[in-house]
C-alpha cells in the first residue's frame, strides 16, 4: 500500500519469521526464481547447462553452491555479447521501466534494469529500512544522495514517500542551500554518504549554523563504510545532534541491509536476497563471526536477476536474534571494505575502515584523510607493502599530533605507519563516495 500506514511495530510481518520459516520461504522463492532465470536469461541458462545443472536439482539451500559464482566481469562480458542490456536480462525490454548505471569511473557505465514490480519491491524495502529506524509519516526527509545516474537517491525517495514522510530531493550539491533548507523547513531526517554529511557539518559550523542545533533527529548513511566505523558514527552524531544509522546496498542489489534502532549491524533483507559469506580466496563458506566476501542471489528480481553474485564486499554475518526482535541475520560492523581494497602489509590484513577508526578516535584525527600507497611504503623489488602512509589535514603547529597518530596506527594495527600532515583544505572533498586509498607512481603494491 502506497502512502500512509497506521503506526505499527513492523513494516513487514516477515521481519520476525523464525529462522526455519525464513529458510523455507527462501527455498520456495529460489526454486521459483531459478526456474524463471533458466527460461528467460541467456547468462544463467548457459551457466547452469555448463555444469549440467537444472533448477529441479535444488533440493536445499546448500545445493545452490553447485552453481558457479558470477562476478562483475561476467556481467560485463554479457553486455558485450548482447548489447545494450546484456545476457543477464530476463524481462522483455517492453517491461523495463527504469535503468540505473554504475559510476563508470573504471570504464563504460554499466546498466542495471528494473521492471514495475522490481520498483515496487525496491521502494517497499527502503520503506522498511526507514521505518525500522524510526521514520514516520510526520517526518520531513532531505535526501542528500546523488540523483544524476546514481541508484541510491531515487530508491530512498520512493521508500520515504511510501511511509508518508515529506521528501525533499536535495541531491549532493548546493551545500549552503542544503543547510538553509534543513533549518528553514524543519527537516527531521537526512540521508547521504558519511563524507558528504561530515562536509556539510563542517561548512555549517564555519557559517555559524551548527547542525547540532537543527531539528534533524535521524541520519541514514550509505555508499561508504564510514557509517559502521564507530568513531566516524560518533563524529556524525556529535556534529548533527542526531542518531546515525548505517545502510548497505549496491547497484545490482538495492537495498541489501540496514540498521534498526539497536544500531547493532545491518539486517539483511533475507526475503529479498539469499546471502552467502565466502572465503576471499578459497570461495568456501565461512562460519558466522568470520570475515568473508558477501555473495548474493536475488529471490524475486525480474529485470536483471543475478545468481551467486560476488559483491567483493567483506562482511561478518551474525544470524543470532537482535534486541529489536527481528530475525533476519545482521552484518556486524557493516561492510568492512572491498576485498580488492584490503591491504596486506607484511602478512597483516589492513582495512581502510580500520585506519579510519584509529584516526577518528584521536581528537586531532578528524580532518580529511587518505591512505597513500607509493614508493615510501612499497618494497621496490617485490612490490609488496612494507607499511601504510596516511595524509591527513592538520592545522599548523601540530607535528606532535602527527606523531601521536602514527604511534596509534602502529600500536593498533601492528604495522609500520607514517602520518603526514597536510594543510587544511588541501585534500579533495567528496559529495558522493569518498576515495580513501590512492596509489601513486613508484609503488606497484602487490597482495
Amino acid at each position: 500500500m502506497i502512502g500512509h500506514r497506521p503506526v505499527r511495530r513492523w513494516w513487514s510481518e516477515c521481519e520476525t519469521f523464525p529462522r526455519d520459516r525464513l529458510a523455507q520461504q527462501q527455498l520456495t522463492a529460489l526454486r521459483r526464481q531459478l526456474t524463471y532465470v533458466y527460461q528467460a536469461s541467456t547468462l544463467h541458462r548457459r551457466r547452469m547447462l555448463d555444469v549440467g545443472w537444472h533448477p529441479a536439482d535444488l533440493t536445499d539451500l546448500d545445493s545452490l553452491r553447485d552453481l558457479p559464482i558470477i562476478d562483475k566481469a561476467d556481467y560485463l562480458d554479457g553486455l558485450r555479447e548482447e548489447p545494450p542490456w546484456g545476457t543477464a536480462r530476463a524481462a522483455d525490454p517492453e517491461a523495463v521501466q527504469r535503468v540505473h548505471f554504475s559510476s563508470g569511473s573504471t570504464g563504460d557505465p554499466v546498466p542495471v534494469l528494473w521492471t514495475g514490480p522490481d520498483l515496487e519491491r525496491w521502494a517497499d524495502l527502503y520503506a522498511r529500512m526507514a521505518y525500522g529506524q524510526g521514520i514516520r509519516d510526520r517526518d520531513v526527509y532531505l535526501c542528500l544522495f546523488s540523483y544524476p545516474w546514481f541508484v541510491g537517491g531515487l530508491g530512498a525517495t520512493a521508500g520515504y514517500q511510501r511511509i508518508g514522510a515529506t521528501v525533499v530531493p536535495g541531491g549532493s550539491a548546493d551545500t549552503h542551500r542544503q543547510i538553509d533548507t534543513i533549518f528553514r523547513y524543519g527537516v527531521t531526517a537526512v540521508g547521504g554518504t558519511p563524507s558528504f554529511l561530515l562536509h556539510l557539518a563542517e561548512v555549517a559550523e564555519q557559517a555559524g549554523r551548527p547542525l547540532r542545533d537543527c531539528p534533524v533527529r535521524r541520519v541514514m548513511v550509505g555508499g561508504e563504510p564510514g557509517g559502521a566505523v564507530p568513531a566516524t558514527r560518533a563524529l556524525i552524531e556529535q556534529a548533527w545532534g542526531a542518531r546515525c544509522f548505517d545502510g548497505y546496498g549496491c547497484l545490482e542489489f538495492q537495498p541489501v541491509a540496514w540498521e534498526c534502532e539497536e544500531q547493532a549491524g545491518g539486517h539483511l533483507a533475507e526475503d529479498f536476497v539469499h546471502a552467502e559469506v565466502l572465503h576471499p580466496r578459497t570461495r568456501e563458506p565461512v562460519p558466522d563471526g568470520t570475515t568473508g566476501v558477501l555473495v548474493l542471489t536475488h529471490l524475486d528480481k525480474q529485470a536483471t536477476p543475478l545468481v551467486r553474485f560476488w559483491t567483493g564486499d567483506l562482511v561478518v554475518r551474525d544470524s543470532t536474534g537482535c534486541g529489536c526482535g527481528r530475525s533476519h541475520a545482521r552484518l556486524t560492523g557493516g561492510v568492512l571494505g572491498r576485498a580488492d581494497d584490503m591491504l596486506v602489509v607484511r602478512g597483516v590484513n589492513v582495512f581502510p575502515s580500520a585506519v579510519e577508526q584509529v584516526l577518528r578516535e584521536h581528537p586531532a584525527g578528524r580532518g580529511q584523510h587518505q591512505i597513500v600507497l607509493d614508493a615510501d611504503v612499497t618494497d621496490r623489488h617485490s612490490g609488496y607493502l612494507t607499511g601504510i602512509k596516511v595524509e591527513i589535514e592538520l592545522p599548523d603547529g601540530t607535528r606532535t599530533a602527527a606523531a601521536e597518530l602514527t604511534a596509534a596506527l602502529r600500536q593498533t594495527l601492528r604495522v609500520h605507519a607514517q602520518v603526514v600532515a597536510v594543510a587544511p583544505g588541501s585534500l579533495p572533498r567528496h559529495t558522493h563516495k569518498a576515495r580513501r586509498v590512492v596509489r601513486r607512481g613508484g609503488g606497484t603494491e602487490r597482495t
